[in-house]
């Protein structure tokens, strides 16, 4: 045998009884929370111990049920829902995480204008897009002027360091423009404690990438763009989402839109996204937002938030805060997408 010969044996037999190499397994699990579905696909590096699938879950679970418990209008013993049905004057101590929600939307409140508004409740109910019952008729002006007198941010006062809040009177919160973003926050810091650092998180298409994929590429999430097909979906195990593609390192993403929740009275669109500076479903041409932001509490709140100010203060509020904010548009030639600079720079 030659020396070229061997030295071929030699590598094909070192081939032949090399260890395979393993590639970490991506699992998911999932359920359903707040009237939608919750997803979380995870993985852990090879060699490492990983708890138990029912561990984990319990967790997830257990996250999420807080945040029902405590943020749900729909939750009659909720703490939101026994603020709501409390008396003038009456000063309700709130746990954590509901008193730090709270304070997060009112900031907003107060950065936008009241656009975003976290005691929009009696407007919201008066649409049929609450706990009330749903309708399929506007409101008659004198029921919207009594609904619109029970809103507005500036009537809450709040005491900080006994963590509570004061009942005004009549005063309705909705937070589920920015609950369910920071269910997603929840679920994600309650992996880490278990140790899952890589994971993608889901709550009704609100979405956190948390560390890596296996191949050691953020988490990748399909844009919803006009004109061009793409599932929504994240990509953990190597398929290839269609259409443009955000990379998420360790950041979240949220959209809000006006088709999501309607119902069409003589002919006009009547959206679940209600102005809470006019108590109307909003009316301009602004279809859709989607933030990206670090917390998905912040995404999911300011995605509301813009698609309220609509496609020209909503753009020039997202520019000023230098937001990765993407607008869509309905226009004549159908739907128009809008990037801000700092979304251009997330896509793959």
């Amino acid at each position: 045998m030659t020396h070229t010969a061997a030295a071929v044996a030699s590598t094909a037999l070192a081939r032949a009884i090399a260890p395979l190499r393993v590639e970490p397994v991506v699992n998911e699990l999932g359920g359903s929370t707040m009237g939608t579905r919750w997803s979380v696909r995870f993985w852990h590096p090879i060699g490492t111990a990983s708890p138990p699938h029912a561990s984990l879950r319990a967790s997830i679970e257990s996250a999420l049920g807080t945040v029902v418990q405590q943020m749900s209008p729909w939750e009659p013993d909720s703490d939101l829902s026994r603020f709501n049905r409390a008396a003038a004057d009456h000063w309700q101590t709130l746990p954590e995480p509901f008193f730090g929600v709270l304070r997060s939307a009112l900031v907003l409140a107060r950065d936008s204008g009241g656009a975003y508004d976290p005691t929009v409740g009696p407007v919201v109910d008066l649409w049929g897009f609450g706990p009330a019952p749903a309708r399929s008729s506007r409101p008659s002006a004198a029921e919207l002027q009594a609904a619109r007198a029970r809103v507005g941010w500036q009537r809450l006062s709040i005491d900080v360091p006994q963590q509570r809040v004061r009942q005004p009177g009549g005063s309705a919160l909705d937070l589920s423009s920015i609950a369910k973003g920071y269910a997603v926050d929840a679920v994600a810091h309650a992996l880490r404690a278990l140790g899952c650092h890589n994971a993608l998180v889901e709550v009704g298409g609100e979405l956190l990438g948390c560390g890596r994929r296996p191949d050691g590429a953020p988490w990748r999430v399909g844009v919803k763009w006009p004109g061009l097909a793409s599932d929504g979906g994240g990509d953990s195990d190597g398929d290839e989402p269609r259409g443009p593609v955000l990379a998420l390192p360790d950041l979240a993403v949220a959209t809000s839109g006006d088709d999501f929740r309607h119902f069409v009275a003589d002919g006009e669109h009547c959206s679940h996204t209600i102005d809470p500076r006019t108590g109307r479903p909003i009316g301009h041409a602004l279809a859709s937002v989607t933030v990206v932001h670090a917390q998905c509490m912040q995404a999911d709140a300011l995605a509301t938030a813009l698609l309220v100010l609509g496609p020209d203060a909503g753009w020039a509020y997202a520019e000023r805060l230098q937001l990765a904010a993407l607008f869509i548009r309905r226009s004549a030639g159908g739907h128009e997408a809008r990037p801000t600079e700092a979304f251009e720079a997330l896509l793959a």
